[in-house]
């Protein structure tokens, strides 16, 4: 049996900040995923502001601009009846920016592994016993820690018993296709009555497109962008699910929660990334400490106050007519994108 300071099941951005930390900090880590990797996930593609100090802080952020990526120059909401609101963005080497998520989890895999730790990949979790002993792959390895960074359906979450409830009214989709030059730069949001869609310059030409919808529109949805009868898709649901604590004791043994696994927000906002990074720095720092008493504390305050505009944000595009009326007639309708963008921004 192998064993290690602390095991990290989930190799996205959340784990890999863990990771990273705790390895730079004198701890053994091994990283475990299910996945074959590269690979595409439902993400938005998107770094706001807010990601580049800790991508700094990880040693990755020269990485990343040398990637193909695309430095965003405006958001715009199109609203149901074709009406378009524009907000500019600011520019500079610290802005929004769109990078293709295979392109991202390997850069920070890559540093991952340069910070020490171990990465396996293919290795699907299929027991854990407290303590920690973790089954994957037909192997099993030992640590006294466990972060579970395996996403908002956290195989982890579900065989510890801990998954909290989820509501599966709405399933995501995600593809990515050319894009034409006058969108370079550019995040669009469309709200229709069956949903919503929102499209980011990711680099090397293309669009990321997402599109968010019951599963009975999904398909009148698509039907909006023509796409190609042969276009691929990836998926994943739930979207909305009530948070888990970030931070359980079997038998004395701390399992800590970071990312989706813990929170998931609406994707909407373009923050995922940005806290699946923060809640893996945070985790790989206390366990450094070994304060992981502070985990949940710090947690806290990292979604607090920034959840607000999450809120409306979900209002709004659970509800696409309603957003799109308010924009469209209220003199309030310049706040609303502001604020429906500001997570975008910073």
């Amino acid at each position: 049996m192998k064993r290690f300071d602390v095991i990290v099941a989930g190799s996205g951005p959340a784990g890999a900040a863990c990771a990273t930390v705790c390895a730079r900090g004198g701890l053994s880590v091994l990283v475990l995923d299910r996945a074959k990797f590269p690979r595409d996930k439902v993400c938005g593609d998107c770094l706001n502001p807010s990601c580049w100090p800790i991508l700094q802080r990880l040693g990755a952020a020269a990485a990343v601009r040398k990637a193909p990526h695309s430095r965003f120059r405006a958001v715009e909401i199109v609203t149901e009846n074709d009406r378009r609101f524009r907000f500019e963005l600011p520019q500079g080497d610290f802005g929004e920016t769109g990078i293709r998520r295979r392109d991202l989890d390997a850069i920070l895999l890559e540093n991952t592994r340069e910070s020490g730790a171990e990465v396996l990949h293919e290795k699907t979790v299929t027991k854990i016993t407290p303590g920690w002993e973790v089954e994957a792959g037909g192997e099993t390895f030992h640590a006294p820690i466990l972060v579970a960074a395996d996403g908002r359906n956290s195989t982890v979450a579900r065989l510890m018993k801990i998954s909290p409830p989820a509501k599966k009214d709405r399933v995501a989709v995600q593809t990515h296709m050319p894009i034409s030059p006058e969108n370079e730069g550019i995040v669009r949001m469309n709200l229709f009555h069956e949903g919503y869609s929102g499209a980011a310059s990711i680099g090397n030409g293309l669009w990321n497109v997402c599109l968010v919808a019951r599963p009975g529109d999904l398909e009148q949805l698509k039907a909006r962008w023509n796409f190609p009868a042969q276009q691929t898709w990836v998926a994943i649901a739930p979207l909305t699910r009530e948070p888990c604590s970030p931070l359980h004791r079997f038998r004395h043994s701390p399992l800590l929660l970071v990312g989706d696994a813990a929170r998931v927000v609406e994707p909407f906002t373009g923050e995922g990334i940005y806290y699946a990074l923060r809640s893996g720095e945070l985790a790989g720092e206390c366990l450094v400490r070994s304060t992981t008493q502070t985990y949940p504390q710090q947690h806290a305050t990292l979604y607090r106050s920034r959840l607000w505009v999450n809120q409306i944000a979900y209002h709004a595009v659970s509800h696409p007519v309603w957003a799109s009326r308010i924009m469209e007639h209220l003199p309030g309708s310049g706040l609303l994108l502001r604020l429906l963008t500001r997570k975008v921004v910073g």
